[in-house]
């Protein structure tokens, strides 16, 4: 995988406010257009790779709105939620009662060793590449030893840039493979949804990843 160097701090600002503000500009329009999203999928990927007897203490890694936080508490799960957008965090501490961290994706600050699992559902495509190795090591570091992160991205052909005011990288399976074992990570399973398609009409990457001991 090659290497890049980090972006300077004024790309880094200009990201994460543009694709912050589309989310605080519009946060009503997505919550009511994503609240009846399917993932139950994805959760049950999370939660049958995570080591132990449940319950589990889950990070929801740009939870939004707080959909999938609320369905994690109610499974009687930990559920902690983390988003950039203000208006989605007031919005998933309403709706949960959950803890909700309010942390942009290039400025995190997370607690070692923490979580059993680490659920990010359309949420690291907005990390730049040349971020993306550094976030996946803290996402690493915040999980207990043989912890377990899902993620879900749309896919590509490992192009990125502005897709009008977010920003976003769309990596193909080869290249997500690369990041996240230089990361740390030994993959436990991939798909692609949604299923029951033709492979042109699943346009998002479902991977499941342990923390290895390196």
């Amino acid at each position: 995988m090659t290497q890049r160097n980090p972006l300077e701090p004024q790309d880094v600002r200009e990201i994460t406010a543009r694709t912050l503000a589309y989310y605080e500009q519009r946060a009503d329009e997505f919550r009511a257009g994503t609240r009846d999203h399917d993932v139950s999928q994805n959760i049950a990927a999370l939660l049958r790779h995570i080591e132990g007897e449940p319950p589990f203490t889950i990070l929801d890694f740009g939870c939004g709105p707080g959909r999938d936080l609320k369905t994690l508490a109610a499974l009687g799960h930990t559920a902690v939620g983390l988003d950039g957008a203000a208006a989605f965090v007031a919005m998933a501490r309403a709706d949960t009662g959950c803890e909700v961290w309010q942390q942009d994706f290039l400025t995190l600050d997370l607690p070692r060793d923490r979580f059993d699992g680490i659920f990010a559902n359309a949420s690291l495509f907005h990390v730049p590449s040349r971020e993306l190795p550094r976030v996946l090591r803290q996402l690493r570091a915040a999980l207990k030893p043989a912890g377990v992160l899902f993620s879900s991205n749309p896919r590509g052909e490992n192009d990125e840039g502005w897709n009008g005011m977010r920003y976003g990288a769309y990596h193909d399976l080869a290249a997500w493979l690369s990041y996240l074992s230089h990361a740390g990570f030994t993959e436990l399973e991939h798909y692609y949804r949604p299923t029951g398609l033709a492979r042109q009409q699943q346009p998002w990457l479902a991977s499941v990843w342990r923390k290895s001991s390196i």
